[in-house]
């Protein structure tokens, strides 16, 4: 017969002192710990998300009743470990992780059933870990909550969002959408657009030209399509149409899922001008013309430029007819010519003293006698 196990008393060589109401605790836990077990698998996310929930605020409340210090919570969870040797996640660290993350929403929800209707409740424990570690504010977790569910991100994904201040950053764009497009569409269109956008995944050599730029957003389409956002999906580069036998070529057109119509972007390596305005405002008739179904709804524009002034870009669409907004981008990385070129070309004394037929002390090549290296 196996031997049935006992809590460590204060008499056995390797204990620690048992605070009060250690056993009711344990035994409290343990229930439900059992109980979850039993309607499902305790790794089905909501049952354990909302486990984890009610573990943290028994631990908080404990503490606050009774006292109990880190070496009581570390007893805790090792007991509930031995009890539960198929289930993981009972360390003291996870234990302090429960009452941080029930200690964070405690204000938003009195109840699990409130907190059931969170959205951290529907999202895996270690991205709820880094939304409590990793951000203080209530509104911006419960968001990047909300978007993990609505993008699908990873762990890796989340941090990558909050590395990169997806929060505030996102809808921030200036838009003349509010007087363009009807409700819920100016609203959602908003939300669509962020500003600044975050080319990071971008390597170019410094003085980069526009159609520099494009290739490298379609070298690597997926991290733009990713920085974009959900829903949209890729048309053409330099998408042609004809007005007047005149030829003119869109940088980049895509279509929005969710909005149900196309969005015309071009890109820009200067600063906003106002006349960028006007000629998105022609694309946009132009597309909305030839391209755009009776089925889809108004096309929107996005001018990316390098920089932008508010009152510029808010002057500029403020009396544009068609729906557009004006972001920035930044993060892009600049490199200069490969050593072997740079090397290869003339100095300022060899082009001064070619042009004057006069030699130069340094370096003894004359210039026209300089050559590349394969």
């Amino acid at each position: 017969m196996t031997k049935k196990r006992s809590l460590p008393t204060a008499k056995s060589p390797s204990a620690i002192s048992i605070p009060r109401g250690f056993a009711e605790v344990f035994s409290e836990l343990k229930q439900k710990i059992q109980n979850a077990r039993l309607s499902a698998a305790i790794t089905v996310n909501q049952r354990l998300i909302k486990l984890y929930w009610e573990i943290g605020k028994i631990i908080f409340e404990i503490q606050q009743t009774q006292k109990w210090g880190s070496r009581d919570i570390e007893s805790l969870g090792n007991e509930l470990q031995k009890e539960f040797p198929g289930v993981s996640g009972f360390s003291r660290s996870n234990l302090f992780k429960m009452r941080a993350f029930y200690l964070s929403y405690e204000k938003v929800s009195q109840t699990v059933k409130q907190f059931e209707e969170l959205p951290v409740s529907q999202i895996p424990w270690g991205h709820n870990v880094i939304l409590v570690t990793k951000i203080k504010d209530t509104k911006e977790r419960l968001w990047y909550a909300h978007m993990t569910i609505e993008e699908g991100w990873s762990r890796e994904a989340l941090e990558d969002a909050i590395a990169s201040k997806f929060f505030h950053r996102h809808g921030k764009a200036i838009t003349n959408f509010k007087d363009r497009l009807p409700e819920p569409q100016s609203q959602l269109a908003q939300e669509v657009l962020k500003d600044p956008y975050q080319f990071d995944f971008l390597e170019l050599r410094h003085g980069y030209k526009e159609r520099e730029l494009e290739q490298g957003l379609i070298d690597h389409i997926q991290q733009f399509l990713i920085e974009l956002g959900q829903g949209f999906a890729f048309v053409a580069r330099q998408y042609h149409i004809e007005v007047d036998g005149d030829d003119y070529y869109i940088d980049l057109l895509f279509y929005h899922l969710q909005l149900r119509c196309y969005c015309v972007v071009e890109i820009k390596t200067t600063s906003f001008k106002p006349e960028y305005a006007g000629k998105m405002n022609f694309y946009l008739s132009a597309v909305d013309d030839f391209v755009k179904s009776d089925a889809d709804n108004p096309s929107i524009g996005l001018i990316l430029c390098k920089t932008k002034k508010e009152f510029t870009a808010e002057y500029a669409l403020r009396d544009i007819r068609k729906p557009m907004g004006v972001s920035q981008y930044e993060g892009i990385t600049t490199k200069s010519l490969p050593k072997r070129l740079q090397q290869s070309l003339p100095s300022i004394q060899e082009i001064e003293a070619e042009l004057s037929n006069s030699p130069v002390d340094t370096p003894k090549k004359r210039f026209k006698k300089k050559r590349v290296k394969s």
